[in-house]
This record gives C-alpha cells, structure tokens and sequence, in this order.
C-alpha cells in the first residue's frame, strides 16, 4: 500500500450529483460500446471473418457483481443508484450480491473462486485477501485489460494503485480509500470534564482522560474485545513501531518487532485491568459497543472513516431516510487522533487505498461479458463518480474535483477537518498478518487481558503460524 496519499484526502472530497454521472462520458466506457450499439454498428460477417464467439454480444447482458457497499456502508445507497444508472445508459442488468464487510464476507468470496462461483466483477481487498485468486489467475490485470482497452483506469494515477503482493502487477481499480480514527463522543467528555483531544494527544494524556471519563460513571472506550478487537490490536502495535516499520512482520518474537508487538498486546491489558472497556467488553458484541457509543454511555471508538455513515444513521430516527436526521444529536460526535507513544505521533493514522474494482477471468473470456465488465468498472470508477463515494476519505484520481463543504454533513466536515492534520497514513499491517496467523490475538484477546494467556506466547504462536505458510 502506497504511503503518504494524505494530499489526496481533501482532494478527492466534493459530493456530486449522481444524476449527472448517469449522463456523462465515463472514459473507457467508449471502448466498450453497449450492446444494443455494438449489435448495431457490426458488419455482417464473412467466412474468413473472425468466429462467432468474438463478436460482439448481440444483446443485453447480465454481470454478477459482489462489492461491500451493503449494510450500515455509506455508500450502499449511492451504489445502487449508481448500478440503476448503468444499467438504464447501457441496457445490461447486474445480478448484484454485495454483503458487509467481515471475515464472513472474506471467506464467502475465496469459497466462491474456489468453487467456480466467483462473480464477473468484484469490489475487494488488494493485500493478502486477494492472493489466492490473483495466483490462481482468476482476475484479470490492469495492463492486460489496457492491451485492449488502452483508456482502462486512465483517469487514475497508476502510483496509487495498489501492487500485489503474488506478482508485483496491478489488478484492483481503487475508488474510495480509508483512515481509522478515534470517534469521540462529546456529551460524555463534557459531563467528565475532559477536553476534545487534538492533535499532540499522548498516550498518558489518554490515560488520565479515561481516569476521568470511568469516575464519571461512563465507560472510557467502546470496544468489544471479545468480538472486535481489530483496531486496538493495531493502534497498540504502532505504538511501538513506527509509519517506516509498521508494516514488518516480526522474524521471531524474540526480535525488536516481536518485542513491539507484545508491548501492544499488554497495554490492552493494562486498558482492561484499569476498567477502561465496558463490563461486558468480552462477551458483547462490536453493535453493542458502538450502540453503547451513540447512546451517550462510552467516550472513544476507534473505527474506520466508513463508521461516520454509521454514526450518522443512529443520529437518524428513520436510518434510510436521511431528511429524519437529528442534528443535535449529530452534533455531539467528533473525530479525532489515535492517542500517540514513542515514534507514532497521534497525527500518524492507519489508512490507503485497500480495496478496488477486479475483472474476472471468468468475464473476461466471455465474449458476451467482456465489453459489459469494462464499461461497469469504467463507470464505477469515472471522475464523475469516484468523488461520490470517495467523499471525506482518498482516492487515486489525477484530476480530483475541489471541495465543497456545503455537501457534506456536519461529521464528515470534521473528519476533512481531522485528516487536514495527519502527518501520514500507514496500511494496516493486520491485512498482511491473516488468517490463523491472527486467532491466537484475535480470537485469543480475552485470554491475553484476563491474564490467562501471556501476551508473548500469544505473539510467538501467531509469528510461528505466520512462519509456516
């Protein structure tokens, strides 16, 4: 994952209208006629002409498509307005089986390659997710697809796309990119008396601050560590690495990044033995945690950028109907900087470009579905609608559009406030460290806080299994 992307951030911010999208030139689109176009502008063949299978499709066609932009996901509504615009400009449907995003989802996609039900086009992850179809030669890259559709990706500045790491080759159209923040809620902060923390936060100031927040009767952090324990395992890991190391994967537990790695894993111990998770922290479930967040009972959540949508909708009294927003409730969440320790200032966050658009082979070698699945990704990826979805986040456009606050809800406009300060964005170094590599921190968290299990063997078992693949 490319590093230091933050000038995009703001860049890649100004909301526009999807209706114009539906209208608009979308680039490589134009290589790839619709059909009704295609079966219109083609001669008659000849015999010495090429085989009825390489022709162009002589009607519509229907692309199975599978993205994240479903549940709680901001963009699940701009998505499928987005596909309905399509499919109205080119006369092709879409068979779309998009879920949330979780190890479910991860796991129901690798199955589904497996098996030789994977989908014509695939919105997913670039790191290690992606490999077992990437070496299996299951999707297609971006310089074959250009061999034949030369203006494929060509609004995209090709640094940003993100290598594989099977072959060093590109293969995921990038649209919106990520941070992970602190959330804070600012109703429980005032009855504590605690200040919105900024940009110089320290590791001790947190700790006096969820003091504070815990006399107060509040619970200091919103967490589920025995369900969800993914962002804290990584801010407490950073803590004692660094933007230049974080993405290492310790040789051996012994070495100077192993030390690090159990370091973190004890100051989420030393979080839990001082009462700073919710009592049910262990058995609770991450909806029940964040509930607890935006119900006025816990002060911090560290979550992602797509978890401003989230806290949005339960400012909401209807979550699908944005006109039922509350705005008074909206206006007491904030986000702010992870709490920084040695060489990772507070400003220093984890985020990039970590997932994008994938052809499949499968498409790809279906002369009925080629053309279908450049034009969707094209569209999908169009200067014109990249901003939409990219919103407060990042994205790899040359030519991003300027912002326009006025679109934007009153927490994004305090997220593009947030990342105007950050120093860098670093990838997480959980999307390379998976698999069984992560259960015995994951899963085993609850073992490791309650002191059950040491937090060095539980990074000396995870190392090992990382070891032996």
């Amino acid at each position: 994952m490319k590093k230091r992307i933050l000038s995009l951030v703001l860049a890649s911010a100004m909301v526009l209208s999807l209706a114009a999208c539906g209208s608009k030139d979308t680039g490589s689109a134009s290589e790839a006629p619709a059909p009704a176009e295609a079966e219109a502008e083609a001669p008659a063949p000849a015999e010495e002409e090429a085989p009825a299978e390489a022709e162009a499709p002589a009607g519509p066609v229907e692309l199975n498509v599978t993205t994240t932009f479903a549940g709680e996901d901001g963009n699940a509504q701009n998505f499928k307005t987005a596909v309905d615009a399509w499919c109205a400009e080119t006369g092709n449907s879409v068979a779309d089986t998009s879920a949330t995003s979780d190890e479910t989802f991860k796991t129901r996609v690798i199955t589904d390659f497996e098996t030789g039900s994977e989908p014509d086009v695939l919105f997913f992850f670039n790191g290690a997710d992606s490999n077992s179809f990437i070496e299996a030669g299951k999707v297609v890259s971006i310089d074959d697809i250009r061999a034949e559709y030369p203006d494929y990706a060509a609004n995209m500045n090709d640094d940003l796309i993100t290598d594989s790491l099977v072959d060093g080759k590109k293969y995921a159209v990038p649209v919106n990119g990520f941070w992970e923040a602190m959330f804070v809620n600012t109703e429980v902060l005032d009855a504590a008396g605690v200040s919105v923390p900024g940009a110089g936060y320290t590791w001790d100031q947190f700790l006096a601050d969820c003091q504070k927040i815990k006399d107060a009767g509040y619970a200091p952090i919103a967490c589920a560590l025995g369900n969800i324990p993914h962002y804290w395992w990584e801010f407490a890991i950073f803590n004692h690495t660094s933007p230049a190391t974080h993405l290492n994967i310790p040789e051996s537990v012994d070495s100077e990044q192993g030390a690090a790695w159990v370091a973190g894993m004890e100051d989420i111990k030393a979080l839990y033995e001082a009462g700073f998770f919710p009592e049910n922290t262990l058995s609770a479930t991450d909806d029940e945690t964040f509930a607890m967040f935006t119900e006025g009972k816990a002060a911090f959540l560290i979550d992602g950028s797509w978890k401003v949508g989230g806290i949005v909708n339960a400012c909401q009294s209807d979550p699908e109907d944005p006109s039922t927003l509350d705005a008074e409730k909206l206006a007491k969440f904030d986000v702010t900087y992870v709490p920084g320790m040695n060489d990772r200032k507070a400003t220093d966050l984890i985020g990039g470009l970590s997932m994008g658009y994938y052809i499949t082979t499968k498409a790809w070698e279906d002369p009925e579905k080629r053309d279908a699945a450049v034009s969707f990704v094209s569209y999908m990826t169009s200067d014109e609608l990249v901003p939409v979805f990219a919103q407060h986040t990042a994205s790899a456009l040359k030519n991003a559009p300027a912002v326009d606050e006025s679109a934007f809800n009153p927490l994004q406009v305090k997220a593009m406030a947030m990342m105007s300060g950050v120093t860098s964005l670093t990838g997480a170094v959980q999307d390379i460290f998976q698999g069984d590599c992560r259960v015995s921190t994951f899963d085993g968290m609850p073992e490791i806080v309650t002191g059950r299990v040491d937090a060095i063997d539980a990074v000396a078992e995870g190392i090992d299994a990382y070891n032996a693949q």
